[in-house]
């Protein structure tokens, strides 16, 4: 879809060859705030489209709520990993509701949904840190959901909260 090729777009030209740059990306606070606006237009879209089913097998969503005073006192990694592993699941949580959402408006919004999830998956797997590369294997804090909205609300939460914390941490080292 166009939204999610711009998206990708625009991730790439925070990227530079090889490595992810993430300085461009986490120093422009523009970019954090553009994309938790699409994160709460895409609740929104999926919030008016109407008859949405609930889902027949329920679909595992990270727990996305977070005491800051705890966020802050883990190191930068440390964040990476828990969001990567937040995301991680968020994908395939969106991935398996694909699989029973037949309705063309919430097929559309979960769509647009995946794409936005799996760039931010994507763009933060390739960020060079000294720890390494990211592997799976996570064991993030998990609720069971059978509301098509809670996926939408859940990313929300996650690019509001922990993402947009996140790069507001990693500026302050990065954006001298």
């Amino acid at each position: 879809s166009p939204a999610g090729l711009l998206l990708l777009t625009s991730f790439l030209l925070h990227m530079e060859e090889g490595h992810a740059n993430p300085t461009r990306l986490v120093c422009d606070n523009r970019l954090i705030q553009k994309y938790i606006g699409e994160a709460k237009d895409m609740e929104k879209r999926a919030g008016q489209c109407q008859a949405l089913p609930t889902l027949s097998c329920p679909t595992v969503l990270p727990l996305v709520d977070f005491s800051l005073q705890q966020w802050k006192s883990k190191l930068n990694e440390t964040k990476r990993r828990e969001i990567l592993c937040d995301l991680a699941l968020l994908v395939d949580a969106v991935a398996g509701a694909q699989g029973q959402v037949t309705q063309e408006c919430g097929a559309r919004q979960l769509s647009q949904l995946y794409q936005h999830a799996n760039s931010f998956l994507l763009l933060l797997q390739t960020f060079s840190w000294e720890a390494g590369p990211w592997e799976p294997g996570c064991s993030a804090h998990s609720v069971e959901q059978t509301h098509i909205t809670s996926i939408f609300l859940t990313y929300r939460q996650l690019v509001q909260g922990k993402l947009r914390f996140f790069f507001h941490d990693l500026a302050k080292d990065l954006c001298k």
